[in-house]
């Protein structure tokens, strides 16, 4: 009997942390981006832009309170679908574009390098990224740019390669879940189809 009561309370403990997840998340894309994309992109080439409507909604405005998603966590779920061959080393860098800033206006962190089709994830302090000071988080996030690059460093824009058969065109899935301090990521919040898919 004291087994079964410890087993009820157990199961009642985990239902309700699960039931106090405060994680969202903050982007669901699913898109094939091609060379003609990375060439066009307007204002900034190789750029893939998150806007509004592929957003959450519900996001918050204000990122440390209530819930202090600043102090937290981002983990990113990267899913190439489609890659060239060859094996070039890939990334996409991933950047918060704020209502407002200040000093460089915006902040980014990154995907990590893959070199073929798979699931790529990453989990990274809000607090570690480039230039995160320089979004006033208590007013929000306005879009998302993503970038694709090469492994050479700094702009490595991939579009400007004279190889850029071996990065165009890719179809990938990058979902971004937001965590605050003292939270597990919980995969299970992805649902199995990407919630917005740009065609």
């Amino acid at each position: 009997m004291k087994l079964l009561f410890l087993l009820l309370s157990l199961f009642i403990y985990q239902n309700t942390l699960k039931s106090q997840s405060h994680q969202f998340i903050l982007f669901d894309v699913q898109f094939t981006y091609s060379k003609k994309d990375a060439d066009s992109s307007k204002p900034s080439k190789s750029h893939f832009y998150v806007t509004d409507e592929m957003l959450n909604k519900n996001r918050p405005l204000n990122w440390e309170s209530p819930i202090d998603y600043r102090h937290g966590t981002v983990h990113i779920r990267l899913e190439v679908l489609n890659k060239p061959e060859g094996g070039y080393p890939t990334t996409w860098t991933l950047c918060y574009i704020p209502v407002h800033g200040q000093k460089n206006n915006y902040g980014c962190t990154g995907s990590g390098f893959f070199t073929r089709e798979g699931i790529y994830d990453k989990e990274v302090s809000m607090t570690s990224f480039w230039e995160n000071e320089s979004i006033i988080w208590t007013e929000g996030i306005k879009r998302m740019d993503l970038v694709i690059k090469d492994d050479s460093g700094g702009q490595g824009h991939a579009h400007k390669r004279m190889d850029s058969n071996h990065f165009f065109p890719t179809t990938l899935r990058i979902t971004m879940v937001q965590v605050p301090p003292g939270e597990v990521y919980d995969p299970g919040v992805i649902p199995a189809k990407a919630i917005f898919i740009k065609t």
